[in-house]
């Protein structure tokens, strides 16, 4: 035998090896048209203004199509009705806008009618839900970058339908448009939010997507305290979202200010630009805790936060003298220890920080537990309260037999 054909390696004639399903997947050409074009056959047989029918066809094409693949492709179609190209300009192959998309809404932009559009996204991603993160992670904050490119009316529903999700990574893209498009843009995502949930819970997604200042939104040369103010005012917007109070208060903490200083700015501030008593004591609650650094062991959270409300109360006792703005500040406490679940379970030991430091009364406890909580987490914080509301109870019942 010879030397060539004894290095010949032995080789199987007529057998087809299968490729592994993840190396078919990573060869496989992305042709984001062909989806597109797939995806409006789909949407194409269903009556215009048909939504129930919509959300049928797309969790129908969901079973054929590679949704997970195609993500950014998919919700660029119904979001902004077509394929857009790096830079944010539509690809320009003639294909026709989307049939189902965010922008075929009625103008001008009314929240309820883009309500609409996003019910179906919202049920599309409960079916599919592998699309939630790159929803929130990607195609939206992408979108919201070249709001430039569209007309105002265009940016306006698309900001109307962003309030569905509000992840950090929104939030910034918003922020880097640094023009008059981004603030227009968080004015229709609050307007928006706030149609169907509450301040408190606005402020709860602000805090999770790492908003600490609404200044970021607006260009740099219109970043200040009156520009933001009117700006809200003329949106007919609650007064609570001017940033003043939280931005007064973030200034004094970093300057380390003792708590008399901070009270005095405040009480200044409210003098000139008055806010209401329960909007204002929500604003001085979340600035203390925003100034917490929650860098503690697990096992050492509960104690640190006990420390810093001790340590913040004498800013908030000042502001506590009505019954009503007390029940707005337990109710603050509640919403930020559920959406907090580090200190979820400290929350009757808070309240008690707060009672004996004045800032709250025995029946504002009392009210709030009978009649006067938040939905968020109510039965756990009812039932974690009821040993302190029955000691402030038998309290008060003593008191009343020795008068």
């Amino acid at each position: 035998m010879s030397q060539q054909a004894a290095a010949a390696k032995p080789s199987l004639q007529g057998v087809r090896i299968k490729a592994r399903k993840g190396a078919v997947k990573a060869q496989a050409k992305h042709e984001p048209t062909i989806f597109r074009d797939q995806l409006y056959k789909h949407l194409e047989t269903v009556p215009e203004g048909d939504f129930e029918s919509y959300t049928t066809k797309l969790i129908q094409a969901g079973s054929t199509l590679e949704f997970l693949k195609y993500a950014d492709a998919l919700f660029e179609i119904i979001l902004v009705g077509g394929l857009l190209q790096p830079g944010g300009s539509y690809v320009d192959d003639g294909a026709p806008v989307s049939p189902f998309t965010v922008f075929n809404a009625k103008e001008p932009a009314q929240v309820d009618e883009i309500k609409k559009y996003i019910d179906v996204l919202n049920k599309l991603i409960r079916r599919y839900k592998y699309l939630q993160r790159p929803l929130e992670s990607s195609s939206l904050p992408t979108l919201l970058q070249y709001t430039h490119r569209w007309t105002p009316v265009q940016t306006e529903k698309l900001s109307a339908a962003s309030h569905k999700g509000s992840p950090r990574e929104e939030w910034h893209a918003i922020s880097l448009a640094y023009t008059d498009v981004s603030v227009n843009a968080i004015t229709m995502i609050f307007r928006a939010y706030l149609t169907d949930q509450s301040m408190d819970h606005l402020s709860a997604t602000l805090k999770r997507g790492g908003v600490k200042d609404l200044l970021a939104f607006f260009p740099p040369n219109k970043r200040d305290n009156k520009t933001l103010e009117e700006h809200f005012k003329e949106a007919d917007l609650p007064k609570w979202l001017n940033g003043g109070p939280r931005n007064k208060l973030t200034e004094l903490f970093e300057r380390k200010e003792p708590a008399d200083t901070i009270v005095t700015a405040i009480k200044v501030r409210q003098e000139e630009n008055p806010i209401p008593e329960a909007d204002l004591i929500q604003c001085i609650w979340q600035g203390c805790m925003s100034n917490v650094d929650w860098g503690a062991r697990p096992d050492q959270i509960e104690g640190l936060a006990l420390r810093e409300v001790g340590k913040y109360a004498p800013i908030l006792e000042p502001f506590c003298s009505g019954a009503k703005t007390q029940v707005t500040l337990i109710n603050a406490v509640q919403v930020y220890c559920y959406e907090d679940t580090r200190i979820i379970k400290a929350f009757p030991q808070i309240l008690k920080v707060l009672y004996n430091k004045d800032c709250l009364s025995d029946q504002a406890i009392i009210y709030w537990h009978q009649k006067g909580s938040k939905p968020q987490g109510r039965q756990h914080f009812i039932k974690s309260t009821e040993t302190l509301v029955k000691f402030l109870q038998q309290d008060d019942s003593e008191e009343e037999e020795e008068e």
